[in-house]
């Protein structure tokens, strides 16, 4: 029910709030906090004490704010991608024992690719995927991977509303992209994102041959073996969607 003069209800308020924090930003002043919601000072401070009550978030003094463990541990406990992880963990640490590099789970979101699982090493090339950020299908492997597999309504949907807002894309280019993502069975993407690296993705492959995931790689260009890697990754795919299949 809404209760305010704006016309939304406490819980569209609360998912502002908490909604709020931006990637690799742990802890906010309220103002600020209250800044970003697009709530009055007051509202937020009322609702930063009660969820802080629950320990959804937690209010420090000097009125910094962070996302409480009690958020943490449900949203953890209850996630839909749980599974998903468990099942792809060990077959991600071996591509990363084999290549060194960067390892990364995908799943789709709309039209972007949320990362859910990441492996990382020292000395691995910069990669922008971190795990719960996200990336817009057409510029990333993992986007790509996973849309080029869903069913044409999806697709066509996706391309009836394409739009990049830096101008570097066209909805002509993103269905060429989609239609040889499919042909070949996995995604690649020459320095879109990092100019000195290559992004790699091929699909896990659930029902109906719909992608459910995608696994992927970055490496740096100067270590581009498409022909290893691709075969590796293709035969982890299949792994981590046997592994979702078994009861």
């Amino acid at each position: 029910m809404a209760n305010s003069a704006s016309g939304d209800s406490v819980v569209d308020r609360i998912v502002r709030l908490i909604s709020a924090f931006p990637e690799d930003v742990t802890a906010l002043q309220l103002a600020e906090l209250a800044e970003r919601a697009d709530l009055p000072l007051t509202t937020a401070h009322r609702l930063v004490r009660q969820l802080a009550g629950h320990g959804l978030l937690d209010a420090a003094p000097g009125g910094l704010v962070r996302p409480g463990l009690r958020l943490w541990e449900l949203v953890n406990r209850t996630a839909p991608t749980l599974a998903l992880r468990q099942a792809a963990m060990p077959f991600m640490e071996d591509i990363q024992q084999v290549l060194n590099q960067n390892v990364n789970l995908a799943v789709l979101d709309g039209w972007e690719a949320l990362f859910v699982e990441r492996l990382s090493r020292r000395g691995s090339v910069a990669n922008r995927a971190k795990v719960a950020g996200r990336m817009p299908v057409h510029t990333s492997s993992a986007g790509l991977a996973l849309m080029a597999h869903q069913d044409k309504q999806l697709q066509g949907q996706y391309l009836d509303q394409f739009a990049d807002p830096e101008g570097k894309g066209s909805t002509d280019a993103a269905r060429v992209l989609l239609s040889e993502t499919f042909h070949q069975g996995f995604a690649q993407l020459k320095g879109v994102v990092d100019p000195d690296t290559w992004g790699i993705a091929v699909p896990v492959l659930g029902p109906r041959q719909r992608a459910v995931a995608s696994l992927g790689v970055v490496v740096p260009l100067r270590e581009m073996r498409l022909q290893a890697l691709v075969p590796a990754l293709q035969t982890a795919a299949r792994g981590i969607a046997r592994r979702l299949a078994e009861p």
